[in-house]
């Protein structure tokens, strides 16, 4: 998106070094992730917006949609490649190739609504994977977790009213994008933090308020917007997380997963900027999702 934008190339390396320094990732399968079809797109965004996204990739130099939100000539392609790993993974898992996936992926898109780019977000693509899982797969009930620093208000606004999917959310509260707290639909479960909070506000959220709500939902797949800037380190919020409350809050998803929806889950990175925090928890998340 520009020099020195947080939503940088480097994200993704960082976290592939990572794995390589830590020595785990000869653990994980990898693939790459095919461009999403405008069928699975329609699932969670108009044609309009679709449409008005391709006419505004650039031919050349950048585009800002909004003074945080860029296109280059490339940004349509990998928006539809973001949105395509969901998908993929979701037929990975249904299929049983792989108990759960993690989409190593930009740009993010929970900021992402049905009609509107913007938080760095072009396409939903926890969205486009939770629809494809619903539509495609038949799955009657769905889990979206988001644990970003921000709140996922693209996500709400798809999926508010929709009794299939249960959103379970954490976030900075007051904070961008300042929403998810004003009479939210009933399959919205939003828990606001106070800038400042740290692990044991978290924990407490996800024991208290999601863990019962999930439980009681019985969802038969489980979808994380697996932000990291909630952590201590990453000045882009105000939040005081550590590795170790992101590895304890998959472990307990996992615990989720097994009992009603055959430890099926499949997880898209959000934010984090910066880049040891964002790679150390990205580490502990995956060894977490895969018991290492």
């Amino acid at each position: 998106m520009g020099s020195y934008h947080p939503e940088s190339p480097g994200r993704l390396t960082a976290i592939n070094d990572h794995l390589i320094a830590q020595g785990i990732d000869a653990y994980f399968v990898y693939y790459d992730a095919p461009l999403a079809t405008l069928e699975q797109l329609h699932r969670a965004h108009s044609a309009t917006h679709l449409d008005r996204l391709k006419r505004s990739s650039p031919e050349h130099g950048i585009v800002h949609l909004d003074p945080d939100t860029a296109m280059n000539p490339h940004t349509w392609q990998a928006a539809l490649r973001s949105a395509g790993a969901g998908v993929m993974a979701v037929d990975l898992v249904m299929s049983g190739e792989v108990e759960n996936a993690f989409c190593a992926i930009r740009p993010p898109g929970h900021h992402a609504e049905r009609e509107t780019a913007m938080g760095f977000c072009f396409i939903n693509n926890v969205a486009v994977a939770a629809r494809h899982a619903l539509e495609a797969h038949g799955l009657e009930r769905v889990a979206i977790i988001d644990f970003d620093v921000h709140h996922g208000n693209g996500t709400e606004d798809i999926f508010k009213g929709d009794e299939r999917v249960l959103m379970c959310s954490t976030f900075q509260h007051p904070f961008f994008p300042y929403c998810g707290t004003e009479d939210p639909a009933a399959n919205m479960c939003n828990v606001p933090l106070p800038a400042y909070s740290g692990g044991e506000e978290f924990m407490g959220a996800v024991q208290d308020v999601w863990l019962p709500r999930l439980r009681e939902f019985k969802p038969r797949m489980i979808f994380i917007s697996a932000g990291f800037d909630g952590h201590y380190e990453d000045d882009m919020g105000g939040l005081k997380l550590l590795e170790k409350d992101y590895a304890w809050c998959t472990a307990q998803l996992k615990r989720v997963a097994a009992e009603t929806a055959q430890k099926r889950i499949v997880s898209m990175l959000e934010g984090g900027y910066v880049l040891s925090s964002l790679a150390r928890s990205v580490g502990a998340h995956l060894r977490a999702l895969a018991d290492l």
